[in-house]
């Protein structure tokens, strides 16, 4: 994939985490403002053979938030799932940074820059 796909796909992910979240706000405004602490990413993979693309959310919270977000797993999922992702994933930002193995830094500095914001 040459640099201008790979932009125009990093952009394509930008506009849809954020017609996610402006879906999730619109129609379950509590879950909305739980949105607000957490940072949303659409993440692609491949999987399978033939390489099948699959795109899902990552949902990035601190400690204090990832439970409230599970318990609202089930609607975010059927958002994502009307919306064409196929999951909706919760991570813990604050594990993630402290994971010593974590290429992170190196390999998405604005996305490390933001979980910071994320993990207080």
């Amino acid at each position: 994939m040459d640099a201008t796909k790979i932009s125009i796909a990093m952009i394509a992910e930008d506009i849809l985490a954020k017609e996610f979240t402006r879906v999730v706000t619109q129609y379950y405004p509590k879950i909305g403002e739980l949105l607000d602490g957490c940072y949303v990413k659409v993440i692609t993979c491949f999987w399978g053979r033939p390489a099948r693309r699959l795109q899902y959310i990552g949902i990035y919270c601190s400690d204090d938030m990832l439970p409230h977000m599970q318990a609202h797993k089930e609607i975010l999922r059927e958002l994502a799932e009307n919306m064409g992702l196929v999951q909706v994933v919760c991570m813990n930002a604050k594990r993630l940074l402290r994971d010593p193995l974590s290429k992170l830094r190196d390999s998405d500095p604005r996305l490390w820059l933001e979980l910071q914001m994320v993990a207080k």
